[in-house]
């Protein structure tokens, strides 16, 4: 589930959360309904009457028809799956060059990949573009894609309380030190919150790495494993990248979870606690 922040770390089967809006739902997107077709009725066919014999000639025998052999049949591959809709169309060119307001138009336009078609709104990035800490997390769940900006809902609140508690916050701007920019690594929903696929994350990158390259960020905070993995080109898990300085596009990156798996997992905040330390002292502010 993209959204959602999956991790590898076994939950506490003792934490018993509640649903929240998303969660429910994603659960009502995922039903299954059980479908039984319905036999038909066999209709006996109406005797056909025997042709008459002839008894002027006697019938001409044939030779007998050859045995007819079974044609193995030709094995057909397997269609490739398209993401979620029609044929996509090419992505705008020039993003390594765009400035804000044409980078943003861009994204709201695109259509590069499948989820166009059943996105509400692209979720761009919000906050400061000038800041020296950037938060790049995974993909927009169902309240970001309502609202069109990363972050929302109960995972949202518990970031932005991680991020007061480091001095930052996403409505300072032109505060030296205080401000934040928050981007994802896709700027559309997959449907039901689902992972995103490898086509989805290629075609959104040239957009992240300008938003990097516009804010000039002095660190990057790494949210959830798919963001972890996508801008670091890796498999390895979150628990093997932690406390260890990465970097993308030449800015170093701290990898942590994702305030929804640690609203799953409060057990992990104090190592989240410690990713956020990490990232003071390899780039940030000392708190005040």
């Amino acid at each position: 589930m993209s959204g959602d922040g999956q991790e590898d770390a076994v939950p506490d089967t003792s934490f018993v959360p509640r649903l929240d809006a998303r969660q429910r739902a994603m659960l009502a997107e995922m039903g299954v309904r059980v479908w039984a077709p319905r036999a038909d009725a066999m209709v006996a066919p109406a005797p056909v009457a025997s042709p008459p014999v002839p008894v002027t000639a006697p019938p001409v025998a044939r030779a007998p028809a050859p045995p007819v052999r079974p044609v193995a049949a030709t094995p057909v591959p397997a269609p490739t799956p398209v993401a979620d809709g029609g044929p996509p169309a090419a992505r705008p060119p020039g993003v390594e060059h765009m400035d804000w307001p044409a980078l943003q138009a861009a994204v709201a336009g695109c259509q590069a990949c499948g989820l166009c078609h059943s996105r509400k709104n692209t979720v761009f990035g919000v906050g400061d573009t000038g800041a020296d800490w950037m938060v790049i997390g995974e993909a927009p769940g169902e309240h970001e894609d309502r609202q069109g900006e990363p972050f929302v809902g109960a995972a949202g609140q518990l970031l932005d309380n991680m991020l007061r508690a480091v001095g930052r916050s996403r409505e300072a701007r032109g505060e030296a030190g205080r401000g934040i920019y928050i981007a994802n690594v896709l700027k559309c929903r997959p449907p039901a919150n689902r992972n995103p696929l490898p086509d989805e994350v290629a075609q959104c990158e040239p957009f992240l790495a300008r938003q990097v390259a516009l804010v000039r960020p002095k660190i990057i905070l790494a949210m959830g494993r798919f963001a972890v993995q996508s801008i670091l080109k890796t498999d390895e898990p979150i628990g093997r990248l932690r406390g260890r300085v990465h970097r993308y596009e030449g800015v170093p990156v701290i990898v942590t979870y994702h305030p929804a798996y640690l609203l799953r997992t409060p057990g992990d905040k104090a190592k989240a606690w410690a990713d956020l330390c990490l990232a003071l002292e390899t780039g940030g502010t000392p708190l005040r």
